[in-house]
């Protein structure tokens, strides 16, 4: 049985470190996403940063694996979208999926003014300005995404592994890559056929970009899905409560 394990951002691959020690399924892959961090090559265009591509890329890898069904599919942050577009694309290949927000269902509720204060980042960083006064610049890297970390985790604590993601995002170029995710993808809302696959749905109750009253609409979305809130959690679930993520993908295992 293949597990497919989804970053976000600002994260890496070792973000899942803790739930890939907590599994026992036969094969667990977990891709550098292109322009984010580790998975960094060189800036590129709007279209290669959009979810869909993302998730292209990420079936063409299992293609390259030999998978071709029974997969199980995990994504947060930005992972999450990227896991719902695959899913969308090629639902007979997985089994199962294990997400947490964002999805469709949210629409246009970010958008609020009374939220502009927990959503200016994505705002800042479609601007140019964002990339001239943070990349490349190993301190700037730091102090930013420090300050992401503890103002959406829900102890306020800095990742165990923050070092290895500013020395990722750091590098020149590997910041302003990364901002690429954000022009390419506005807003929540989609017109999308609602996903057939069975998904537990990851829900942080402490998480402040999304509240778990957004969680109001996700059987409009997803044909069989089960809503588990997580207690004690922010926004990032798999550092955050690795024994929830990999409970959560153990349910869809035989």
């Amino acid at each position: 049985m293949t597990v497919v394990l989804l970053h976000g951002w600002p994260g890496l691959p070792s973000d899942y470190d803790e739930v890939v020690a907590g599994l026992a399924a036969d094969r667990v892959i977990v891709p550098d996403l292109r322009g984010m961090g580790a998975g960094y090559g060189g800036i590129t265009g709007i279209e290669e940063a959009t979810a869909q591509a993302h998730a292209d890329r990420v079936l063409e890898t299992l293609d390259a694996e030999g998978v071709d069904d029974g997969i199980v599919i995990v994504g947060y942050d930005i992972g999450s979208r990227i896991a719902q577009a695959a899913l969308r694309t090629a639902p007979h290949r997985f089994r199962g999926a294990v997400l947490t927000p964002a999805y469709p269902g949210i629409g246009d509720r970010a958008a609020s003014p009374a939220l502009a204060s927990t959503f200016w980042y994505q705002h800042f960083h479609r601007e140019p300005v964002a990339a001239a006064l943070i990349d490349g610049d190993e301190r700037a890297v730091r102090t930013y995404l420090n300050y992401l970390w503890e103002t959406w985790r829900a102890d306020a604590a800095p990742p165990p592994h923050l070092d290895e993601i500013v020395a990722a995002y750091a590098r020149p170029g590997a910041f302003a890559a990364s901002l690429q995710w954000y022009v390419a993808n506005r807003g929540y809302a989609a017109d999308d056929e609602p996903i057939t696959v069975p998904t537990t749905m990851l829900w942080p109750d402490r998480d402040p970009l999304f509240p778990v009253e957004w969680a109001d609409r996700l059987s409009e979305h997803f044909s069989d899905v089960r809503l588990e809130v997580v207690t004690d959690c922010g926004h990032f679930v798999p550092v955050e409560r690795a024994d929830a993520v990999a409970h959560a993908i153990r349910s869809h295992l035989p």
